[in-house]
């Protein structure tokens, strides 16, 4: 099986790359539009900022091809909200994957923005979330979400509802970092590479 995680110069690949070496599996980095293609899973993770990371996809024409794969793929963090309409983060017009909105946590709520640290995860409805528990837990650096929309299939609740998990057709996404997210992200990486 050939897994490629996508390379647009956005943070947290390494902690991606670790989490398939410990499952065993075998992965690429690349931005080269063949290689994406002709992988059986792809990976687009992220850290880092909307416009910014927008910008560099355009620049490399992947901001119309990750959207037209057909293959599973799995977007988490910031690679999520790019999948996402719009983001907030500087006025970001994202890739549209998911038709929903990102928007900034609330900061006037008693709570520290950015969200970072373990959360609850719950009303699981994924093929990823297979073998979790309701309420198990997994971890969060983010200060913007998506809403909770059609295609929510895990919701976290951090000064509002919003979407820790979306799936749509053989786009599936996660607002965590599933990679450092202990044995439950790694449950999930197994179910995604077992798709």
């Amino acid at each position: 099986m050939k897994t490629v995680i996508i390379k647009y110069n956005a943070g947290n690949v390494q902690s991606v790359m670790y989490a398939l070496d410990r499952l065993g599996a075998s992965y690429l980095l690349t931005d080269d539009e063949a290689e994406i293609r002709s992988a059986d899973k792809v990976i687009f993770p992220g850290v880092g900022e909307a416009s910014t990371a927008m910008a560099y996809l355009r620049q490399r024409g992947l901001d119309k091809l990750i959207p037209s794969l057909t293959q599973p793929v799995l977007g988490t963090c910031v690679g999520m909200q790019l999948m996402c309409r719009h983001s907030e983060e500087n006025d970001a017009t994202c890739m549209g994957i998911f038709d929903i909105d990102v928007r900034r946590l609330p900061g006037n709520v008693g709570l520290k923005v950015p969200h970072t640290g373990w959360n609850s995860i719950h009303s699981l409805k994924s093929p990823l979330t297979t073998g979790l528990s309701e309420s198990d837990y997994v971890y969060f650096v983010h200060s913007y979400a998506a809403d909770v929309c059609e295609h929510t299939t895990a919701v976290c609740e951090y000064g509002r509802p919003f979407s820790a998990m979306l799936h749509r057709d053989n786009f599936y996404a996660a607002q965590f970092h599933a990679e450092i997210s202990g044995n439950v992200g790694q449950r999930i990486l197994e179910n995604f590479l077992r798709l």
